[in-house]
């Protein structure tokens, strides 16, 4: 299992917007490799919460940076 500091500012911000979508926890821990519990972490602001969400999700469903 991958560990939470291996997660980029890029990768945090696409956890939120995923969060803010609606996505289940476990599905987005699984993604990452991480346990559901540390995706619980970032949503609930206990770590990373210097890091916004993408600005918005594109038409393809990309996610968009500034």
């Amino acid at each position: 299992m991958a560990s939470i500091t291996h997660l980029t500012h890029e990768d945090v911000s696409e956890i939120k917007t995923r969060l803010k979508r609606g996505d289940y926890q476990h599905r987005i821990a699984a993604d990452y490799d991480l346990n559901q519990g540390r995706i619980s972490e970032i949503a609930k602001g206990k770590r990373f919460e210097h890091v916004p969400p993408a600005l918005r999700i594109g038409k393809t469903g990309d996610l968009d940076h500034a």
